[in-house]
């Protein structure tokens, strides 16, 4: 891939997404924001274009540059999938880190966001869409659903199977062969040595479910 980016997001994360983009070669054309205070400003050089939904800057969208989707919120997130699939027949581009290492056997979808030092290992799948923060690593034969967040510094290990739309905060480690249901959340340094129900939320070590 080396057609410019419009990143959707000038927030924290689409600059990180933009330094992932510059660090491989790819120029960015810019932002796409819905905050209108920040239009026509600019962020590292990089100037906010308009809304996310500005047909003006959408039609260059699979033809002269591709998208990215820097947005860590999943529902928002899917509302901009939708968006790409929909009125461009895209779906956005993966935004990996020239310092991270993915294993050739790996499989890794469309539209993440893999930072500086994350490591997927042998066999690994990470479906669409998911957010692999600084130095997280997920390891030979571990699978993550769509949608999927994993804090910085997290340990997904061998044969673990995370379901759509988990969330798992920074310096978390979950033991191989584990199994995490959709919807669940597992707080920061957590150990998680046993399956987490779907829509579950789990903190502590050993992890146990947070009653509401």
């Amino acid at each position: 891939m080396r057609n410019p980016v419009i990143i959707f997001g000038a927030n924290a994360m689409g600059r990180a997404a933009h330094e992932i983009f510059e660090s491989n070669d790819i120029v960015v054309y810019g932002y796409l924001d819905d905050d209108k205070a920040l239009h026509g400003q600019e962020l590292d050089e990089i100037a906010v274009l308009g809304s996310t939904d500005d047909d003006g800057f959408l039609k260059y969208i699979g033809k002269k540059c591709e998208a990215f989707i820097a947005v860590d919120d999943n529902t928002y997130r899917r509302n901009l999938v939708e968006v790409l699939n929909k009125k461009r027949k895209v779906m956005p581009v993966n935004a990996i880190h020239n310092a991270a290492y993915i294993a050739e056997t790996a499989h890794i979808g469309h539209g993440s966001f893999i930072n500086m030092g994350v490591r997927i290992g042998n066999k690994a799948k990470v479906s669409n869409h998911c957010i692999l923060h600084t130095n997280a690593v997920v390891d030979y034969e571990a699978e993550l659903g769509s949608y999927v967040q994993v804090g910085s510094g997290s340990i997904v290990n061998t044969e673990v199977t995370i379901e759509d739309d988990v969330f798992i905060g920074s310096g978390v480690t979950i033991v191989a062969g584990v199994k995490i249901g959709k919807g669940a959340r597992v707080g920061a340094g957590s150990v998680v040595i046993a399956d987490v129900k779907s829509g579950e939320t789990v903190f502590g070590n050993p992890a146990q479910p947070i009653k509401n």
